[in-house]
């Protein structure tokens, strides 16, 4: 015997937790995406309790439900909701970080929603040392909760014994509960939101390698001498971080060539190619070896129709060849080989 359907005339009126359900279950219903991981969980809680206790609704009560809460919708005029946090996160591209963590430090906002959303899309470099200084377990949970990728990238930046402790600490992650791996979550999100914030994104090597690589090569060479004299070893690393003209027949694999003259303006192509003479001239070779017969030879008959190119034109010319690989790897779609130790 079917049950009687909730509403109609003579019934009990609905609870507000009664209407709240209909409403949802409805928005699914349609195939909206109702965000309920924003709502406490004793909220959620309470939802699905009231949810699995409810069987048919008349046309009729469903259609009184939407229209007063279509009629409360309609009555606010503006929500400011989820405190400060919430304030936060709508002010989020408004401020600065700085801001952002002073105010949280002063005013002590516990950050709600998934502490995982927020470390996973941290820079990897910064959770290396959560790998490196917590318990073998808690960096296991953390390796486990990142990108494959991300986590093989990190487990490679580890001590070969600490690497193998915290790759057979994953094994035993099967077994934790959920409830435990949130609470983690968010002590390492707080930790990590506790650490300074830091004037510079990248490190020093690699703004020191960035501004060479488009330093004039005389400019180069007299600042790489100097800090071979002052500190060899920061001179090494700098050195590694550089990618100018002259390293790409060791750096770019040749299938990548036609990628980066696809969009590059011809003339400063021609105008480098040209200008690369003496030692250069192993680059000049290497893209136009990369390329296909019949362009390549019409690359080397315009070169020859240019003569010779003044020194100043050349070096912008292979800055800006330089400039698009470096584009195209920020893009992703280039890998530079890395040099050798």
């Amino acid at each position: 015997m079917a049950m009687p359907p909730l509403g109609g005339a003579g019934a009990k009126p609905l609870s507000r937790k009664q209407k709240a359900a209909i409403i949802v279950r409805l928005l699914l219903a349609e195939g909206v995406e109702v965000p309920l991981t924003t709502l406490d969980e004793d909220l959620q809680e309470e939802l699905t309790i009231q949810m699995s206790s409810m069987r048919f609704i008349d046309r009729a009560t469903v259609k009184a439900v939407v229209d007063e809460f279509v009629s409360e919708m309609e009555d606010i005029g503006l929500a400011f909701t989820g405190g400060l946090e919430g304030a936060l996160k709508t002010l989020e591209k408004s401020i600065s970080p700085a801001t952002a963590a002073r105010i949280r430090k002063q005013g002590g906002v516990r950050a709600t929603g998934d502490p995982w959303e927020t470390i996973t899309g941290l820079d990897p470099l910064r959770l290396l040392p959560v790998l490196e200084e917590e318990s073998v377990e808690i960096a296991a949970v953390l390796l486990s909760k990142l990108k494959v990728s991300t986590a093989a990238e990190l487990l490679g930046k580890l001590p070969g014994p600490r690497a193998r402790r915290v790759a057979y600490a994953v094994s035993l992650t099967g077994a934790i509960e959920p409830e435990v791996v949130d609470k983690i979550g968010r002590s390492l999100a707080e930790q990590l939101d506790a650490q300074p914030l830091k004037a510079f994104a990248d490190g020093p090597v690699e703004r020191v390698g960035a501004i060479l690589n488009f330093s004039p090569a005389a400019t180069r060479d007299e600042v790489l001498q100097g800090l071979d004299e002052d500190d060899a070893t920061f001179a090494a690393e700098v050195r590694k971080a550089i990618f100018t003209f002259s390293n790409i027949p060791q750096r770019l694999d040749p299938r990548d060539i036609p990628k980066v003259t696809k969009d590059l303006d011809q003339a400063q192509l021609i105008t480098a190619l040209a200008a690369a003479t003496g030692e250069l001239e192993k680059v000049t070779e290497f893209i136009l070896g990369a390329m296909s017969k019949r362009l390549a030879e019409q690359l080397r008959e315009e070169m020859a129709n240019l003569g010779a190119v003044k020194p100043a034109e050349g070096e912008a010319a292979m800055n800006a060849v330089v400039a698009a690989i470096r584009e195209l790897e920020a893009a992703g779609e280039v890998l530079l080989i890395a040099e050798d130790e």
